[in-house]
Protein backbone atom coordinates (compact mmCIF):
# COMPACT_ATOMS: atom_id res chain seq x y z
CA UNK A 1 0.00 0.00 0.00
CA UNK A 2 0.97 3.29 -0.63
CA UNK A 3 2.54 5.37 2.43
CA UNK A 4 -0.37 7.61 4.29
CA UNK A 5 -0.44 11.54 3.01
CA UNK A 6 0.15 12.71 6.13
CA UNK A 7 2.74 10.96 6.81
CA UNK A 8 4.66 11.90 3.24
CA UNK A 9 3.70 15.48 4.42
CA UNK A 10 5.17 15.59 7.75
CA UNK A 11 8.40 13.78 6.49
CA UNK A 12 8.74 16.88 3.57
CA UNK A 13 7.98 19.13 5.57
CA UNK A 14 10.18 18.22 8.73
CA UNK A 15 12.92 18.03 5.94
CA UNK A 16 13.33 14.32 7.20
CA UNK A 17 12.24 12.72 4.20
CA UNK A 18 14.90 10.71 1.80
CA UNK A 19 15.43 13.14 -1.58
CA UNK A 20 17.14 11.47 -4.72
CA UNK A 21 18.34 13.24 -7.93
CA UNK A 22 19.45 11.14 -11.05
CA UNK A 23 21.44 13.00 -12.69
CA UNK A 24 24.21 15.15 -11.87
CA UNK A 25 24.79 17.17 -14.64
CA UNK A 26 23.58 21.00 -15.02
CA UNK A 27 20.26 20.50 -14.03
CA UNK A 28 20.53 17.95 -11.77
CA UNK A 29 23.31 19.17 -9.43
CA UNK A 30 22.40 22.61 -8.52
CA UNK A 31 18.90 20.90 -7.60
CA UNK A 32 20.73 17.98 -5.77
CA UNK A 33 22.43 20.86 -3.26
CA UNK A 34 19.04 23.19 -3.22
CA UNK A 35 18.06 20.32 -0.99
CA UNK A 36 20.96 19.58 0.69
CA UNK A 37 21.04 23.30 1.95
CA UNK A 38 17.33 23.75 2.71
CA UNK A 39 17.91 20.31 5.06
CA UNK A 40 17.34 17.33 3.17
CA UNK A 41 19.29 14.28 3.24
CA UNK A 42 20.07 13.63 -0.40
CA UNK A 43 21.58 11.32 -2.74
CA UNK A 44 22.31 11.51 -5.94
CA UNK A 45 22.83 8.63 -8.28
CA UNK A 46 24.65 8.97 -11.98
CA UNK A 47 26.49 6.39 -13.80
CA UNK A 48 29.35 9.05 -14.38
CA UNK A 49 31.96 7.41 -11.41
CA UNK A 50 34.02 10.68 -11.70
CA UNK A 51 31.05 13.12 -11.14
CA UNK A 52 30.07 10.84 -8.08
CA UNK A 53 33.58 11.19 -6.85
CA UNK A 54 33.64 15.10 -7.38
CA UNK A 55 30.51 15.45 -4.77
CA UNK A 56 31.85 12.79 -2.82
CA UNK A 57 34.99 14.69 -2.50
CA UNK A 58 33.32 17.73 -2.60
CA UNK A 59 34.53 19.29 -6.08
CA UNK A 60 33.45 21.64 -8.03
CA UNK A 61 32.80 20.94 -11.50
CA UNK A 62 29.92 23.32 -12.58
CA UNK A 63 29.83 26.70 -12.57
CA UNK A 64 26.87 27.28 -10.27
CA UNK A 65 28.35 24.80 -7.58
CA UNK A 66 31.58 26.02 -6.60
CA UNK A 67 33.22 24.06 -3.07
CA UNK A 68 32.01 26.60 -0.81
CA UNK A 69 28.48 25.68 -1.29
CA UNK A 70 29.38 22.45 -0.03
CA UNK A 71 30.40 24.03 3.87
CA UNK A 72 26.94 25.51 3.94
CA UNK A 73 24.78 22.52 3.62
CA UNK A 74 21.97 21.98 6.71
CA UNK A 75 21.69 18.14 5.49
CA UNK A 76 23.84 15.98 4.14
CA UNK A 77 24.44 15.87 0.07
CA UNK A 78 25.97 11.81 -0.89
CA UNK A 79 26.50 10.26 -5.00
CA UNK A 80 26.42 6.92 -6.00
CA UNK A 81 26.45 4.83 -9.43
CA UNK A 82 23.81 2.11 -7.35
CA UNK A 83 20.47 2.14 -8.30
CA UNK A 84 19.74 0.20 -5.21
CA UNK A 85 19.58 3.45 -3.24
CA UNK A 86 16.26 4.65 -4.40
CA UNK A 87 14.70 2.16 -2.11
CA UNK A 88 15.39 4.67 0.80
CA UNK A 89 14.33 7.21 -1.23
CA UNK A 90 11.16 9.31 -0.55
CA UNK A 91 11.09 11.02 -3.64
CA UNK A 92 13.15 11.30 -6.53
CA UNK A 93 13.93 13.93 -9.45
CA UNK A 94 15.58 12.37 -12.98
CA UNK A 95 17.30 14.94 -14.36
CA UNK A 96 19.09 12.81 -17.31
CA UNK A 97 19.79 14.38 -20.45
CA UNK A 98 17.78 14.18 -23.77
CA UNK A 99 20.17 14.86 -26.73
CA UNK A 100 18.96 15.07 -30.55
CA UNK A 101 19.72 12.71 -33.09
CA UNK A 102 21.31 13.12 -36.38
CA UNK A 103 18.36 13.13 -37.84
CA UNK A 104 17.15 15.80 -35.18
CA UNK A 105 14.53 13.31 -33.66
CA UNK A 106 14.41 13.18 -29.76
CA UNK A 107 16.60 10.61 -27.85
CA UNK A 108 15.01 9.25 -24.70
CA UNK A 109 17.52 6.60 -24.23
CA UNK A 110 18.29 8.06 -20.66
CA UNK A 111 14.82 8.45 -19.89
CA UNK A 112 14.00 4.78 -20.46
CA UNK A 113 17.21 3.89 -18.99
CA UNK A 114 16.37 5.74 -16.01
CA UNK A 115 12.97 5.10 -15.18
CA UNK A 116 13.50 1.49 -15.17
CA UNK A 117 16.40 1.43 -13.05
CA UNK A 118 13.77 3.19 -10.51
CA UNK A 119 11.22 0.64 -11.39
CA UNK A 120 13.38 -1.97 -10.25
CA UNK A 121 13.94 -0.48 -7.07
CA UNK A 122 10.51 1.45 -6.13
CA UNK A 123 8.70 0.86 -3.59
CA UNK A 124 5.36 1.85 -2.35
CA UNK A 125 4.40 5.24 -1.51
CA UNK A 126 7.71 6.84 -3.74
CA UNK A 127 7.17 9.74 -5.47
CA UNK A 128 8.93 10.16 -8.83
CA UNK A 129 9.18 13.60 -10.47
CA UNK A 130 10.69 13.79 -14.13
CA UNK A 131 12.10 16.91 -14.73
CA UNK A 132 14.47 15.98 -18.12
CA UNK A 133 13.20 18.48 -21.37
CA UNK A 134 11.48 16.32 -23.16
CA UNK A 135 8.83 15.89 -25.97
CA UNK A 136 4.82 16.23 -25.09
CA UNK A 137 3.49 12.75 -23.57
CA UNK A 138 6.91 11.58 -22.43
CA UNK A 139 5.70 11.17 -18.63
CA UNK A 140 2.54 9.69 -19.21
CA UNK A 141 3.62 7.42 -22.47
CA UNK A 142 6.85 6.51 -21.28
CA UNK A 143 7.70 6.96 -18.01
CA UNK A 144 4.55 5.85 -16.18
CA UNK A 145 3.77 2.70 -18.43
CA UNK A 146 7.53 1.55 -17.24
CA UNK A 147 6.85 1.99 -13.75
CA UNK A 148 3.25 0.30 -13.91
CA UNK A 149 4.68 -2.89 -14.62
CA UNK A 150 5.65 -3.60 -11.62
CA UNK A 151 2.33 -4.02 -10.60
CA UNK A 152 1.93 -0.59 -8.52
CA UNK A 153 -1.28 1.84 -9.77
CA UNK A 154 -0.21 5.64 -10.10
CA UNK A 155 -1.43 8.02 -7.89
CA UNK A 156 -1.92 5.55 -5.02
CA UNK A 157 0.95 2.69 -4.94
CA UNK A 158 3.37 5.68 -6.20
CA UNK A 159 3.54 9.27 -7.42
CA UNK A 160 4.27 10.03 -10.94
CA UNK A 161 4.53 14.17 -11.39
CA UNK A 162 6.80 16.70 -14.28
CA UNK A 163 8.26 19.90 -13.01
CA UNK A 164 11.14 21.15 -15.95
CA UNK A 165 13.85 22.80 -15.10
CA UNK A 166 14.24 26.45 -15.74
CA UNK A 167 18.44 26.72 -15.52
CA UNK A 168 20.43 28.98 -16.96
CA UNK A 169 24.16 28.20 -15.98
CA UNK A 170 26.40 31.19 -14.90
CA UNK A 171 23.37 33.43 -13.79
CA UNK A 172 23.97 35.00 -10.88
CA UNK A 173 20.49 36.76 -10.63
CA UNK A 174 17.97 34.06 -11.20
CA UNK A 175 18.58 30.50 -9.30
CA UNK A 176 16.65 27.56 -8.38
CA UNK A 177 15.00 29.38 -5.42
CA UNK A 178 13.52 32.72 -7.39
CA UNK A 179 12.86 31.32 -10.34
CA UNK A 180 9.22 29.96 -10.64
CA UNK A 181 8.67 26.44 -10.80
CA UNK A 182 6.11 24.45 -12.97
CA UNK A 183 4.39 21.09 -11.83
CA UNK A 184 2.14 18.69 -12.73
CA UNK A 185 0.92 15.86 -11.73
CA UNK A 186 -0.83 12.59 -13.64
CA UNK A 187 -3.35 12.64 -10.96
CA UNK A 188 -4.20 14.80 -8.76
CA UNK A 189 -2.70 13.61 -5.64
CA UNK A 190 0.41 13.08 -8.08
CA UNK A 191 0.25 16.80 -8.78
CA UNK A 192 -0.25 17.99 -5.20
CA UNK A 193 3.21 15.69 -3.90
CA UNK A 194 5.03 17.56 -6.16
CA UNK A 195 3.92 20.64 -5.42
CA UNK A 196 4.86 20.27 -2.05
CA UNK A 197 8.65 19.07 -2.67
CA UNK A 198 9.27 22.00 -4.07
CA UNK A 199 7.74 24.35 -2.46
CA UNK A 200 10.56 23.52 -0.10
CA UNK A 201 13.17 25.25 -2.30
CA UNK A 202 11.24 27.10 -4.98
CA UNK A 203 9.97 30.44 -3.46
CA UNK A 204 6.87 30.03 -6.12
CA UNK A 205 5.68 26.64 -7.89
CA UNK A 206 2.78 26.78 -10.31
CA UNK A 207 0.56 23.98 -10.77
CA UNK A 208 -0.54 23.00 -14.51
CA UNK A 209 -3.33 21.11 -15.07
CA UNK A 210 -1.22 17.97 -16.62
CA UNK A 211 2.38 16.84 -17.60
CA UNK A 212 2.00 17.43 -21.26
CA UNK A 213 1.27 20.70 -20.12
CA UNK A 214 4.58 21.51 -18.62
CA UNK A 215 6.01 19.44 -21.26
CA UNK A 216 4.92 21.66 -24.07
CA UNK A 217 5.07 25.08 -21.84
CA UNK A 218 9.27 24.02 -21.25
CA UNK A 219 9.49 23.55 -25.12
CA UNK A 220 7.70 26.75 -26.01
CA UNK A 221 10.16 28.81 -24.09
CA UNK A 222 13.06 27.22 -25.55
CA UNK A 223 11.67 27.91 -28.97
CA UNK A 224 10.58 31.65 -28.13
CA UNK A 225 14.13 32.02 -27.48
CA UNK A 226 15.22 30.09 -30.53
CA UNK A 227 12.65 31.92 -32.99
CA UNK A 228 13.77 35.21 -31.76
CA UNK A 229 17.75 34.68 -31.90
CA UNK A 230 17.27 33.63 -35.29
CA UNK A 231 14.82 36.69 -35.91
CA UNK A 232 18.37 38.61 -34.51
CA UNK A 233 20.71 36.71 -36.28
CA UNK A 234 18.86 37.61 -39.90
CA UNK A 235 18.75 41.12 -38.94
CA UNK A 236 23.18 40.81 -38.66
CA UNK A 237 22.69 39.32 -41.96
CA UNK A 238 20.75 42.11 -43.59
CA UNK A 239 22.31 44.75 -42.30
CA UNK A 240 25.53 43.34 -43.41
CA UNK A 241 24.31 44.06 -46.69
CA UNK A 242 22.96 47.94 -45.75
CA UNK A 243 26.23 48.73 -44.16
CA UNK A 244 24.70 49.82 -40.98
CA UNK A 245 25.53 48.09 -37.19
CA UNK A 246 22.76 45.65 -36.17
CA UNK A 247 23.59 45.94 -32.82
CA UNK A 248 22.86 49.88 -33.11
CA UNK A 249 19.44 48.88 -34.94
CA UNK A 250 18.62 46.97 -31.90
CA UNK A 251 19.90 49.33 -29.33
CA UNK A 252 17.39 52.11 -31.08
CA UNK A 253 14.52 49.40 -31.57
CA UNK A 254 15.41 49.03 -27.36
CA UNK A 255 13.87 52.73 -26.66
CA UNK A 256 10.58 51.24 -27.27
CA UNK A 257 8.98 51.07 -23.40
CA UNK A 258 6.25 48.15 -24.90
CA UNK A 259 6.08 45.19 -27.92
CA UNK A 260 9.70 44.48 -28.11
CA UNK A 261 12.03 42.26 -25.70
CA UNK A 262 15.87 42.60 -27.73
CA UNK A 263 17.30 39.36 -28.60
CA UNK A 264 21.06 39.92 -30.03
CA UNK A 265 22.98 38.19 -33.14
CA UNK A 266 25.82 36.25 -32.82
CA UNK A 267 27.84 33.09 -34.36
CA UNK A 268 25.05 30.17 -33.94
CA UNK A 269 22.85 28.29 -31.07
CA UNK A 270 24.78 26.54 -28.44
CA UNK A 271 23.57 24.43 -25.23
CA UNK A 272 21.68 21.58 -24.32
CA UNK A 273 18.02 23.53 -24.69
CA UNK A 274 17.53 26.44 -26.93
CA UNK A 275 19.21 24.50 -30.35
CA UNK A 276 17.54 21.21 -29.32
CA UNK A 277 14.69 21.19 -28.07
CA UNK A 278 12.35 23.17 -30.12
CA UNK A 279 12.85 19.94 -32.72
CA UNK A 280 11.44 17.89 -29.79
CA UNK A 281 8.09 19.71 -30.46
CA UNK A 282 7.87 19.99 -34.39
CA UNK A 283 9.19 16.20 -34.88
CA UNK A 284 6.20 15.51 -32.05
CA UNK A 285 3.56 17.92 -33.73
CA UNK A 286 4.31 15.78 -37.44
CA UNK A 287 2.97 12.97 -35.83
CA UNK A 288 -0.22 15.06 -35.82
CA UNK A 289 0.13 15.94 -39.14
CA UNK A 290 1.40 19.63 -38.26
CA UNK A 291 4.42 21.31 -40.18
CA UNK A 292 6.22 23.67 -37.51
CA UNK A 293 7.54 26.00 -40.30
CA UNK A 294 8.93 28.64 -37.88
CA UNK A 295 10.89 26.16 -35.90
CA UNK A 296 12.67 25.07 -39.15
CA UNK A 297 13.18 28.27 -40.79
CA UNK A 298 14.39 29.48 -37.19
CA UNK A 299 16.92 26.88 -37.49
CA UNK A 300 18.33 27.09 -41.14
CA UNK A 301 18.83 30.58 -40.25
CA UNK A 302 20.81 30.13 -36.68
CA UNK A 303 22.43 27.21 -38.68
CA UNK A 304 23.93 29.55 -41.01
CA UNK A 305 25.95 32.24 -38.93
CA UNK A 306 29.15 29.80 -38.34
CA UNK A 307 29.42 29.65 -42.33
CA UNK A 308 28.77 33.59 -42.28
CA UNK A 309 31.37 33.61 -39.21
CA UNK A 310 34.04 32.34 -41.48
CA UNK A 311 33.02 34.56 -44.87
CA UNK A 312 33.39 37.42 -42.68
CA UNK A 313 37.07 36.07 -41.50
CA UNK A 314 37.48 35.25 -45.20
CA UNK A 315 36.55 38.83 -46.17
CA UNK A 316 38.35 40.40 -43.52
CA UNK A 317 41.41 38.68 -43.92
CA UNK A 318 41.20 39.46 -48.19
CA UNK A 319 40.69 43.35 -47.59
CA UNK A 320 44.56 42.63 -46.13
CA UNK A 321 45.57 40.69 -49.02
CA UNK A 322 46.27 37.34 -46.74
CA UNK A 323 43.96 33.62 -47.37
CA UNK A 324 42.96 31.87 -44.81
CA UNK A 325 45.45 29.34 -45.43
CA UNK A 326 47.77 29.67 -43.52
CA UNK A 327 46.89 32.91 -41.16
CA UNK A 328 46.94 32.90 -37.58
CA UNK A 329 43.84 32.78 -36.28
CA UNK A 330 42.88 33.47 -32.56
CA UNK A 331 39.70 32.49 -31.59
CA UNK A 332 38.16 33.90 -28.50
CA UNK A 333 36.13 31.43 -26.52
CA UNK A 334 34.86 27.86 -27.33
CA UNK A 335 31.70 27.57 -24.76
CA UNK A 336 28.83 28.33 -25.96
CA UNK A 337 28.11 31.43 -23.81
CA UNK A 338 29.96 33.96 -21.53
CA UNK A 339 31.20 32.57 -18.05
CA UNK A 340 30.51 28.92 -18.37
CA UNK A 341 32.71 25.85 -19.10
CA UNK A 342 30.28 24.17 -21.27
CA UNK A 343 30.82 23.37 -24.69
CA UNK A 344 28.05 21.63 -26.15
CA UNK A 345 26.49 22.41 -29.40
CA UNK A 346 28.73 25.75 -29.03
CA UNK A 347 29.20 27.37 -33.02
CA UNK A 348 32.27 28.31 -31.98
CA UNK A 349 33.76 24.69 -32.59
CA UNK A 350 31.79 24.64 -35.89
CA UNK A 351 33.99 27.86 -36.91
CA UNK A 352 37.15 26.40 -35.65
CA UNK A 353 36.47 23.23 -37.61
CA UNK A 354 35.91 25.61 -40.89
CA UNK A 355 38.76 27.40 -40.25
CA UNK A 356 41.03 24.46 -39.82
CA UNK A 357 39.53 22.55 -42.62
CA UNK A 358 40.42 26.04 -44.99
CA UNK A 359 43.86 25.27 -43.82
CA UNK A 360 44.02 28.39 -41.07
CA UNK A 361 46.62 28.34 -38.29
CA UNK A 362 43.93 28.32 -35.82
CA UNK A 363 44.60 28.18 -32.31
CA UNK A 364 41.93 29.52 -29.51
CA UNK A 365 41.94 31.12 -26.30
CA UNK A 366 39.03 30.06 -23.35
CA UNK A 367 39.73 30.97 -19.65
CA UNK A 368 36.75 28.36 -19.29
CA UNK A 369 37.65 25.62 -21.22
CA UNK A 370 40.83 24.08 -21.05
CA UNK A 371 41.06 22.02 -24.15
CA UNK A 372 38.63 20.55 -26.85
CA UNK A 373 38.77 17.54 -28.83
CA UNK A 374 37.44 18.27 -32.63
CA UNK A 375 37.89 15.24 -34.73
CA UNK A 376 40.27 13.34 -32.87
CA UNK A 377 42.70 15.61 -32.62
CA UNK A 378 43.12 18.11 -29.01
CA UNK A 379 43.38 21.58 -28.44
CA UNK A 380 44.40 23.20 -25.77
CA UNK A 381 43.87 26.83 -24.96
CA UNK A 382 46.67 29.70 -25.20
CA UNK A 383 46.54 32.45 -22.77
CA UNK A 384 44.93 35.23 -23.02
CA UNK A 385 47.53 37.96 -23.48
CA UNK A 386 49.01 40.85 -25.55
CA UNK A 387 51.41 38.35 -27.42
CA UNK A 388 48.97 36.37 -28.50
CA UNK A 389 46.85 39.00 -30.25
CA UNK A 390 49.66 40.72 -31.40
CA UNK A 391 50.91 37.36 -33.16
CA UNK A 392 47.31 37.04 -34.79
CA UNK A 393 46.31 38.30 -37.82
CA UNK A 394 42.83 37.85 -37.41
CA UNK A 395 40.86 37.54 -33.97
CA UNK A 396 37.57 36.36 -33.85
CA UNK A 397 35.37 37.21 -30.64
CA UNK A 398 32.57 34.37 -30.58
CA UNK A 399 32.05 34.09 -26.52
CA UNK A 400 32.01 37.25 -24.60
CA UNK A 401 33.65 35.78 -21.50
CA UNK A 402 34.57 38.65 -19.11
CA UNK A 403 38.18 38.10 -18.74
CA UNK A 404 38.32 39.30 -22.47
CA UNK A 405 36.53 42.81 -21.51
CA UNK A 406 38.54 43.20 -18.35
CA UNK A 407 41.70 42.49 -20.05
CA UNK A 408 41.05 44.24 -23.05
CA UNK A 409 43.87 44.11 -25.49
CA UNK A 410 41.97 45.19 -28.96
CA UNK A 411 44.43 48.05 -29.70
CA UNK A 412 47.11 44.95 -30.13
CA UNK A 413 45.42 43.46 -32.55
CA UNK A 414 45.85 44.13 -36.34
CA UNK A 415 42.73 42.97 -37.22
CA UNK A 416 39.60 41.58 -35.16
CA UNK A 417 36.14 39.85 -36.21
CA UNK A 418 33.88 40.52 -33.51
CA UNK A 419 30.78 38.20 -33.18
CA UNK A 420 29.41 39.67 -30.19
CA UNK A 421 29.75 42.92 -29.63
CA UNK A 422 32.49 43.10 -27.26
CA UNK A 423 34.91 45.52 -28.81
CA UNK A 424 34.57 49.22 -29.41
CA UNK A 425 34.28 50.28 -33.30
CA UNK A 426 37.86 50.62 -35.19
CA UNK A 427 39.04 50.58 -39.02
CA UNK A 428 40.51 47.47 -38.01
CA UNK A 429 37.59 46.07 -36.49
CA UNK A 430 34.86 43.73 -38.79
CA UNK A 431 31.52 42.99 -36.54
CA UNK A 432 28.97 40.68 -37.97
Amino acid sequence: MAAPRNQFDERIASRTARVGIIGLGYAGLPLAMSFAEAGFDVTGIDLNQERVRAVCEREAYLVDVPEARYEGLDGELTATTDYSAVRELDALTICVPTPLSKTRTPDVQYIVSAAESVAANLRPGQLIVLQSTTYPGTTEEIVQPILERTGGTVGEDFFLGYAPERVDPGNGVFTIQNTPKLVAGVTEECLRRTQLLYRQIVDVVIPVSRPMVAETAKLHENTFRAVNIALANELALMCDRLGISPWEVIEAASTKPFGFLPHFPGPGLGGDCIPVVPHFLAWRLREYGYAAQLIEAAHEVNARMPNHVVQKVSDALNDHGLPIKGARLLLLGVAYKGNVHDTRESPSLEVMNQLLARGGDVRYCDPWVPFVDLEGVRHETVPWSQEEVRAADCVVVLTPHREFGDQPFWEEARLVVDTRNLVPPGPNVHSI
